[in-house]
């Protein structure tokens, strides 16, 4: 008989059918009742025992966290807050769980107990509600991309160059490092390495997405980046996954389109197709919320933050228009920012990204034209010179989800702004060459997977939304 899964039986049309069940128990009460789980939902099935009838032996086997599989008969349920059971017939352990050791209990864990035992924490129903919210978003990118003839492309994890210019990159080497080859100068001989030169993991995909753009028109990568930014910060892992389109003849008006276009898309998938899950942790949140000051907690519940986006229309606002909003707010005035705005120039923070949206034009918000001093190397220079045709989408409670750029495609331009950074031209040359054989203009931008994640399902730290989280001092599991 085919197994089938508990959100299956709990739609009700195998009533008063035998059907097979396989799943972990969460709960068992009075040798009688089984709250069984197979990820397939936030719920659980009640499974009802004749313990009569059943041999003591499997009845004492029946423990928290244990593998079963059970044949019954699916019937309305007799008790409150399911609308069916399971009549069981036969129950078989399929694996036995030692209850004086099993970690996850039917009680509340700390998150951070439950990233020490990261590999069981999806039996709980906030990290298996947090995992399929995960799972339904990659899919909902994969789809969009594709329904709007986007080519997925995988970018290299090893790579020789550093797309951001910060420097913050894991070394990737063969050598020995008790005893590496020196050269004449006594420095290590990198040439001698397995790659016959000095190679880093990955920070971003975008360099390399930008080539197959200028050829095949609309690409997207979605791969795993990473950072040695030794941080220990609720918004920092250094390993995580990165969305990053590229576009051939597209400006920034055309990006900022997409990407509105995208996020909302995104958003309502989940919305449409992961309601039980959201509907958890927004209870879980409000819970959260009630032990806060008044004046700390949210205006809106996860659900409302979410329409919130997908609803609105995101606001267009230059740096420049920004930056005199914040100077003249009252926030600013009387000094509450942790970070005062004095003149045009500032880096914003989350602050004052979560005050433009929440407070001031209470609608995301999409900031353009940075100065070019706080922004990368590859964004276009505007005709001022002093800003770049650069992006970032801001949205509530998070600040900066997005950030992106219609690229620099003048080559004398860009071999310029390599210079003023010390970017070696011949270490690029593949990618001053777009520049060289048939350039035009292109735009991309870049979404931190994790960080799209957080914002969907409400959770406060990026590590309660990766299986694995690495940071720094842990790489466990």
């Amino acid at each position: 008989m085919k197994s089938l899964s508990v959100s299956e039986l709990l739609k009700g049309e195998q009533l008063l059918q035998e059907i097979t069940i396989k799943g972990w128990v969460r709960t068992f009460r009075a040798n009688r009742f089984i709250a069984l789980n197979d990820g397939s939902t936030i719920n659980n099935i009640q499974c009802v025992v004749d313990f009569e009838n059943t041999d003591e032996t499997v009845l004492k086997r029946i423990t928290t966290g244990a593998a079963v599989a059970i044949t019954g008969t699916l019937i309305e349920s007799q008790g409150k807050g399911q609308s069916v059971e399971i009549e069981v017939k036969t129950i078989d352990i399929l694996g036995d769980s030692d209850p004086e050791t099993y970690p996850i209990q039917p009680k509340k864990h700390s998150f951070e107990f439950l990233r020490e035992n990261a590999h069981l924490r999806t039996r709980t129903n906030t990290f298996s509600a947090v995992m399929r919210l995960r799972s339904s978003l990659s899919f909902a990118i994969h789809n969009y991309f594709n329904q709007n003839n986007f080519y997925y492309m995988h970018t290299p994890i090893i790579t020789g160059s550093d797309a951001e210019g910060a420097g913050e990159m894991f070394q990737v080497t063969g050598l020995d490092v008790k005893n590496p080859p020196l050269n004449d100068g006594g420095a290590i001989d990198y040439s001698k390495d397995f790659f016959g030169k000095e190679t880093n993991l990955t920070v971003s995909g975008q360099l390399e997405a930008e080539t197959y753009a200028m050829s095949l028109g609309k690409v997207y990568t979605f791969g795993p980046t990473f950072r040695a930014e030794n941080s220990n910060t609720s918004r920092h892992l250094s390993e995580f996954w990165m969305i990053e389109p590229e576009v051939a003849f597209m400006d920034l008006a055309g990006n900022m389109d997409l990407a509105e276009d995208f996020l909302k898309s995104v958003i309502n998938h989940i919305l449409e197709n992961n309601k039980e899950d959201l509907e958890f942790l927004e209870q879980r949140l409000l819970d959260e919320e009630k032990s806060k000051p008044q004046k700390e907690r949210s205006e809106l519940s996860l659900i409302e933050k979410l329409k919130f986006v997908a609803d609105n229309n995101f606001k267009r606002v230059s740096y420049t228009e920004a930056i005199d909003i914040l100077k003249n707010c009252k926030p600013n005035k009387k000094k509450k920012f942790n970070y005062i705005i004095e003149e045009w120039g500032a880096d914003l923070q989350s602050e004052h990204e979560r005050y433009l949206v929440e407070k001031h034009f209470k609608c995301p918000v999409i900031l353009f034209d940075y100065p070019a001093n706080i922004k990368a190397f590859y964004m276009r220079l505007n005709d001022d010179g002093k800003t770049v045709r650069a992006m970032d989408i801001l949205f509530p409670g998070i600040g900066e989800m997005v950030g992106g750029a219609q690229r620099e495609e003048r080559l004398d331009v860009l071999i310029e702004k390599m210079k003023a950074i010390g970017i070696d031209e011949k270490e690029l040359w593949w990618y001053t060459d777009l520049r060289k054989y048939g350039s035009a203009v292109h735009s991309g931008f870049g979404l931190g997977f994790e960080r799209l994640v957080m914002f969907a399902t409400g959770m406060g730290n990026i590590r309660d939304v990766i299986p694995f989280p690495r940071t720094p001092q842990n790489a466990e599991f």
